[in-house]
């Protein structure tokens, strides 16, 4: 697999590099601007590309709308964002194009090695890694809308699916059969009002996009 990371921070970039080396990981490039990242991208054509959200000059959003120019001149290109801290409406810029490929992580879930490994190959064969602190802002962040129906459990599921994880892995986590993880996503999406679709990354995208106010259309399967 290979990366191209755009961080300024040189202690973190190296710490990258040696990190995904040693996990069979090909680093193509490690840039420290928006501009020198996108440079590298068409030069590299990289499987996946791992993003900070704030780069220079200005260290705002700098890192975010590279990563959107990227996806957009190169085919959806599978992007990692990384962040010191939630911030929502970045997340949602990235969720609102209804594709997937797409992980926005805290930065210090990179010291959990094997999560963070897990989620950047999620995220490069096209599904979606979302922090859990993320999920659970981005939950709690509405009052009086359609989350309030939801049960505990179908709650928990949800976020669970907004994570990333299969079926498999929620039945697992929850401690309940298959069937009742399909029943619960069925009840969720019925409550949401989003088409039943239980087809891996796309019905994370359809819940995700709902919960961050991305253009979405009630009933009809989110795009693929």
């Amino acid at each position: 697999m290979r990366v191209v990371i755009a961080e300024d921070n040189v202690l973190l970039s190296s710490g990258l590099e040696l990190l995904l080396a040693a996990k069979g990981c090909e680093v193509a490039a490690v840039t420290g601007d928006g501009e020198a990242f996108l440079d590298a991208v068409a030069a590299h054509r990289p499987d996946i590309a791992i993003v900070d959200v704030r780069l220079p000059p200005t260290f705002r959003d700098e890192g975010i709308h590279a990563a959107l120019r990227a996806r957009r001149e190169h085919g959806a290109l599978p992007i990692l964002v990384l962040s010191q801290y939630v911030e929502r409406e970045y997340a949602g810029e990235l969720l609102s194009d209804g594709r997937g490929g797409i992980g926005y992580l805290l930065k210090d879930r990179i010291g959990r090695v094997s999560e963070f490994i897990d989620a950047l190959r999620r995220v490069a064969a096209g599904g979606t890694a979302m922090d859990p602190e993320v999920v659970a802002q981005l939950l709690a962040r509405r009052t009086d809308d359609p989350l309030d129906t939801l049960t505990p459990r179908e709650r928990e599921a949800l976020a669970l699916m907004a994570q990333g994880h299969d079926n498999t892995t929620i039945a697992e986590r929850m401690r309940i059969s298959d069937n009742a993880v399909h029943k619960h996503i069925g009840n969720i999406f019925a409550k949401l009002g989003l088409a039943p679709d239980d087809s891996g990354h796309r019905r994370v995208r359809a819940v995700l996009a709902y919960l961050d106010g991305a253009p979405r259309t009630a009933g009809r399967p989110a795009p693929s």
